[in-house]
């Protein structure tokens, strides 16, 4: 998964999709992530990361509209 081009909306909305189990700090990264249009922070990044390992989701939930890799 690390070449995979990971779009941070759509993966934060997968995982709050999922119904997992989030602290509130979490919950409030992910709910700021879903609608976010700026880039992400080297930091926010890397803790988007993390919960997409620890709630594994499948890859086609984390590539770009349109499923390219640019």
């Amino acid at each position: 998964m690390a070449d995979l081009i990971l779009d941070h909306r759509k993966a934060a909305r997968a995982i709050l999709g999922t119904g997992a189990s989030l602290s509130e700090k979490e919950g409030q990264f992910l709910g700021g992530l879903a609608y976010r249009a700026d880039p992400l922070t080297a930091r926010q990044s890397r803790w988007l990361g993390i919960l997409v390992n620890r709630h594994g989701l499948p890859e086609w939930n984390l590539q770009p509209e349109g499923g390219e890799h640019v």
